[in-house]
């Protein structure tokens, strides 16, 4: 099997699609900033941390909703849901930093250090209280957000959430041997198409922008910096697990799986049903609920848009 194929299976999200079309028309960016967002973008520098944050503002409301994307990932992942739910609240969405338009510093990639990213846009922003929804990395980030800064999380959305799964010392050290930057940047187009179909049950026509983006940035002056970024963020993932400390979370959670989810459990490391992973660790979760979606992969609030938005929103009414 082509490795760059095989580590797009294996890891958690790296851009993903098995479409025959072809992209040789694809125009290529110059930098990460040139790529096309459907919602306006704001930035904002935090100065603790000293990073300039990318992120989308829509909508009003009572509650606020902070969406945080996976690996490999961007804000854009989050548009059918935002477009649905900023009628109802204010839904802001953010590019991590080292990924889409924000920030491309160096940084350890530990979900640490993002949670403390969240914590500061939340109080830079004077945003009190908020839900966290996390994609895959993007959960264990909001996982290891509420267990460390519990005061700025009303409560939790999790979205085929890495951290359920547990690694011993020898595979953690697979993920690093096997992650590694040219194999990040030197992806090429067959592989980002098959990756990104990885992460469905059926790829939706309307994903193709993933695809497209994913291509053209790899002209990008600053596409070396993301992929360091996503090197550092696999690392960060394997180092600070989030298993043993989700009887700690203290706030509602709401915890969707596809049920056909290709990436969790691994398929190579953890043979197994995603249904029980998930379970296990919604067990573990006081005050959860934990939904499986039929016939739907790993990007679960995307590819069945509908449920997730409807779920949401009776999980904020009955707060």
């Amino acid at each position: 099997m082509n490795k760059h194929i095989y580590l797009g299976v294996v890891i958690t999200l790296l851009f993903m699609s098995s479409c025959s079309t072809p992209y040789q028309s694809v125009q290529p960016f110059s930098k990460m900033d040139d790529m096309q967002y459907l919602h306006p973008v704001k930035k904002i520098h935090l100065p603790q941390s000293g990073y300039d944050i990318a992120y989308t503002d829509e909508g009003k409301g009572d509650e606020t909703l902070i969406f945080i994307h996976g690996l490999g990932s961007y804000l854009q992942a989050w548009t059918k849901n935002v477009e649905v739910l900023r009628n109802n609240y204010r839904c802001i969405s953010i590019d991590l930093p080292g990924y889409g338009k924000s920030g491309k510093q160096p940084h350890s990639g530990k979900m640490t250090f993002y949670a403390s990213i969240v914590n500061e846009l939340v109080n830079q922003l004077n945003l009190g209280k908020v839900y966290l929804s996390g994609h895959s990395m993007g959960g264990q980030i909001s996982i290891t957000t509420a267990l460390n800064y519990p005061e700025i999380v009303a409560g939790l959305i999790l979205v085929d959430p890495a951290g359920f799964e547990s690694f011993n010392k020898g595979q953690k050290q697979w993920f690093r041997e096997v992650m590694t930057f040219d194999g990040v940047r030197l992806t090429t187009t067959e592989a980002i198409q098959n990756n990104l179909a990885t992460n469905f049950y059926r790829l939706p026509e309307d994903a193709d922008f993933m695809i497209t983006d994913r291509i053209a940035m790899r002209s990008a002056s600053d596409f070396d910096a993301y992929c360091y970024t996503v090197v550092q963020s696999v690392n960060g993932m394997v180092d600070e697990p989030v298993l043993d400390y989700l009887q700690d979370i203290k706030v509602p959670t709401l915890i969707f799986f596809g049920e056909n989810d290709n990436l969790i459990p691994n398929r190579y490391l953890n043979p197994g049903f995603t249904v029980n992973i998930a379970k296990n660790g919604a067990n573990k979760i006081p005050n959860s609920k934990l939904i499986m979606v039929p016939e739907c992969g790993h990007f679960m609030m995307f590819e069945k848009a509908e449920t997730f938005n409807t779920e949401v929103k009776t999980f904020i009414q009955q707060k």
